[in-house]
């Protein structure tokens, strides 16, 4: 049985003392909580690659992102994320083809997400953009799913106006204005502490996100990840 629990109870004495010191001090904590948390994710993509065969062959330790926070141009120095992130697709954590995404943050700041959350990939916002003004039908379809509707909206970073080049008056212009397209569903801490009950619960949320992704996924076919 996954002991959630304890990643929680570690999170929180993190997010207390954020600071290198505690952090190296408490060194094995994190490494029992990280432990935890790779056999969540081993629960989570069995039951998610019943509806979804394409990440199977996903390790868990390859699908998690550090705790450690680049704080160069950041106000807050804190030098530790008090949070456990990860994200499940064919492609494992990089965000195209986007998945299922999966963040443990104590104080009910956890959720389950989908879609792109990156917006500075401009292509990749592009090819979604001309794939809606093409495909508006298929994608009021999915958003207006009403069990997507019960759970899910779509969020994400967007322009104030229509961008040039795309017709103000379209069907969908509301949504050609984003620049990333994604979906939330936030957890409360206490949602947590049953892990089998969670890993359900979160696989069937997964699971009516489905589409949305596949859309996207659609619409990003042949995106290549920019070389550094």
């Amino acid at each position: 049985m996954v002991n959630t629990q304890f990643i929680i109870d570690y999170l929180s004495a993190l997010s207390t003392n954020n600071n290198r010191e505690w952090y190296h001090a408490n060194k094995e904590d994190y490494k029992k909580a990280n432990a935890e948390f790779e056999k969540l994710l081993q629960r989570l993509i069995l039951e998610i690659g019943k509806f979804d065969g394409s990440i199977l062959h996903n390790v868990p330790k390859d699908l998690t992102f550090k705790l450690v926070r680049d704080t160069r141009f950041s106000h807050d120095k804190s030098p530790y994320t008090p949070a456990f992130r990860a994200h499940i697709a064919a492609e494992g954590k990089l965000p195209v083809p986007v998945g299922y995404y999966l963040m443990i943050k104590p104080g009910s700041q956890s959720f389950l997400g989908g879609g792109l959350f990156a917006d500075m990939f401009k292509d990749a916002t592009t090819m979604i953009r001309d794939y809606i003004v093409q495909n508006g039908e298929a994608w009021e379809e999915i958003i207006h799913e009403p069990e997507f509707e019960k759970h899910f909206s779509v969020q994400g970073t967007a322009l104030k106006n229509v961008p040039a080049g795309y017709e103000k008056e379209h069907p969908q212009a509301e949504y050609l204005k984003f620049k990333s397209w994604y979906l939330e569903y936030p957890l409360r801490d206490e949602e947590l502490t049953d892990a089998e009950g969670f890993v359900v619960k979160a696989a069937e949320l997964f699971r009516i996100m489905k589409p949305f992704n596949d859309y996207l996924n659609k619409a990003l076919a042949g995106f290549r990840m920019p070389t550094r």
